[in-house]
């Protein structure tokens, strides 16, 4: 799908709308290519191979959204021949790199080559099955990557799920368990917790086993791989969350969406290493503590720990 110029902008003025009841959109207009997208209303990078067919398209796509944009955001109408233009000017630059997706990667798999899928969001902003409507508009789950590549047949046979150490979120929704004051400050710090994208900072909360086991079940993860555990080495105890209080209830087992707002962590406090982790290039090189808190989780969750990184470097990390 190609995001045209007035996808970022109504991503902006549809924020705007919702006011306290914003979805924490990062504003790159991708909510509304997608429901372009479903209103079978958006152009595809296949047209800038059909001028012609792009126009009739784009013809029909700007007279909704003009009707759109007058109604409910008081806008100026979008100009066919400006937009025209932009696509023309950004667009005839792709235009050699445009390929049969399918065939590009069948030819790939026939003769014997691997495929590496990553997707860039957790679990929970999985339009389907995370905390809806505070997710993406498109799945980050490993069953959805044949489909989005463009190859539907493929098939995922090992899925590495990353698990930080400490929970974290960007923008908006219910998040069990998240911290305020100087605990916050102090583990976004550590972690250095400020979104990609954006530039906000990330909200935080201690390990969220139940949230996490959900998400590795989503991912059908075969293997995990435990990311930023030097992070937490200026603790000297580490609360975890092992369930969720619901109204009296008590559940290891990821609630509905609006049931979280009602949601409190229950903890189990482990002690800490409380001293310097970044430069143990083994997992028995490890302090006790450390390994104790990778083994509780990894029991919990029910999928080895393949991986336990202790820094960002590349030699940092431990393969088990």
């Amino acid at each position: 799908m190609m995001v045209l110029p007035f996808h970022p902008l109504q991503d902006k003025l549809e924020e705007k709308r919702l006011g306290k009841d914003s979805y924490g959109s990062t504003l790159r207009g991708i909510s509304p290519i997608y429901g372009d997208k479903y209103m079978k209303k958006s152009l595809q990078m296949g047209d800038l191979l059909h001028p012609e067919t792009l126009k009739k398209h784009l013809k029909k796509l700007i007279d909704w959204k003009n009707a759109v944009f007058s109604q409910a955001y008081g806008q100026e109408p979008i100009s066919f021949d400006e937009t025209l233009e932009w696509i023309n000017t950004y667009g005839g630059k792709l235009i050699p790199h445009i390929v049969d997706a399918g065939e590009l990667l069948e030819s790939a798999q026939d003769a014997g080559k691997n495929f590496l899928f990553e997707a860039q969001l957790g679990a929970l902003r999985d339009i389907d099955y995370g905390i809806y409507p505070f997710t993406s508009s498109s799945s980050p789950l490993a069953a959805y990557a044949p489909c989005g590549c463009g190859f539907p047949s493929a098939k995922v046979g090992r899925v590495v799920g990353v698990v930080k150490a400490y929970s974290t979120c960007v923008g908006e929704g219910p998040f069990v368990g998240e911290l305020d004051g100087d605990a916050a400050h102090d583990l976004r710090e550590a972690g250095h917790e400020y979104g990609a994208a954006t530039g906000r900072p990330r909200r935080v909360a201690w390990l969220d086993l139940v949230a996490t086991r959900y998400g590795v079940k989503l991912q059908g993860a075969t293997e995990l791989a435990f990311t930023k555990l030097d992070v937490l080495s200026y603790l000297k105890e580490i609360p975890v969350c092992v369930a969720y209080d619901v109204n009296g209830r008590r559940t290891d087992r990821f609630p509905y969406t609006p049931e979280l707002y009602e949601a409190v962590p229950v903890y189990e406090t482990l002690p800490g290493w409380n001293c310097d982790i970044s430069g143990c290039r083994s997992f028995d090189e490890l302090p006790k503590e450390a390994k104790d808190y990778v083994l509780f989780a990894e029991k919990a969750l029910g999928v080895k720990f393949t991986y336990v990184s202790v820094g960002a470097e590349r030699d940092q990390l431990i393969i088990r």
